[in-house]
């Protein structure tokens, strides 16, 4: 749920016609597949971090939490890999499958994926994406994102813990007012991008599928003391299919890969509070 100092968002796979990463992954189509040139020596592991990047780490973790202490075991993740076992993935390319069928009213979330493979990855990305986003911070637009991505077996607590988790006081922390609104004068920025996603699991009725994500996150403008930063972190989301679509039992978080450092400038904040407010985000699928 979470860069202004833009830095590159491909992994500098082995294979060199390939900078999006390994002929084994799956790609996320995002313009602007150049070079990044990981000529540069690795810069110096950081002790500390900005507050605004730990707290997009935070409000995930916060989500997977919850689900993790509702125990059950639908979410499919815990198996010996099913049919995915040893299954090598496929190079990205058309497939003539229309991935979605439609979009949720009032949201927009794609909506209505087929029940394979395909259809689980389409639906973990979009869905990393609605996480992700500034909607996040303000208590409807946050129940209308769970609602719709979410099994409603486990939607209502988990909006119950996350009300408690965007308080007053952590709202204000991110440098947001208590509505969850950016101060006049300033543009927050919360955008989760994939880069890629890969099926671990796919049994019947429950899949899991990690989702390997870029996030941003940050105030714009001239007078941010938060300014736009960025993050790599891997989502693994457990999907069940519930009412002929998939749907979030649990997810959890890990940090990277994060790859290094390119030789980008970093943007002013205008150019930051511009680029937000003039680039709308991807719906992504396979």
């Amino acid at each position: 749920m979470n860069h202004g100092d833009d830095h590159g968002y491909r992994t500098g796979g082995s294979d060199p016609d390939d900078p999006y990463g390994g002929t084994g992954q799956t790609r996320t189509r995002l313009p602007g597949a150049a070079d990044d040139g990981y000529g540069a020596a690795r810069r110096p592991v950081r002790t500390s971090r900005s507050l605004i990047t730990v707290v997009g780490v935070v409000v995930l973790l916060i989500a997977a939490i919850a689900f993790a202490n509702q125990g059950g075991g639908d979410g499919g993740g815990d198996g010996d890999g099913g049919s995915a076992k040893g299954r090598e993935a496929a190079p990205t390319a058309p497939t003539g499958v229309k991935p979605v069928k439609g979009k949720a009213e009032g949201t927009g979330i794609p909506t209505g994926y087929a029940k394979d493979a395909q259809g689980a990855q389409s639906a973990a990305a979009n869905y990393a994406v609605a996480l992700g986003s500034d909607g996040m911070f303000q208590e409807k637009s946050r129940g209308d994102i769970v609602r719709t991505v979410h099994d409603p077996a486990v939607a209502e607590q988990l909006l119950a813990d996350l009300a408690k988790a965007y308080s007053t006081e952590f709202l204000g922390a991110v440098g947001l007012t208590a509505d969850g609104t950016a101060p006049d004068g300033l543009s927050f920025v919360s955008r989760t991008i994939p880069i890629g996603t890969k099926v671990t699991d796919q049994k019947g009725d429950t899949a899991s599928v990690e989702v390997w994500c870029t996030g941003l996150i940050g105030l714009a403008g001239p007078e941010s003391t938060k300014p736009v930063t960025s993050s790599y972190f891997t989502l693994t989301q457990n999907l069940k299919w519930v009412d002929g679509d998939w749907k979030i039992t649990s997810s959890s978080q890990k940090e990277g890969p994060t790859p290094v450092n390119g030789d980008n400038r970093a943007s002013t904040a205008e150019e930051i509070a511009s680029a937000v407010a003039g680039y709308g985000g991807f719906t992504h699928a396979r």
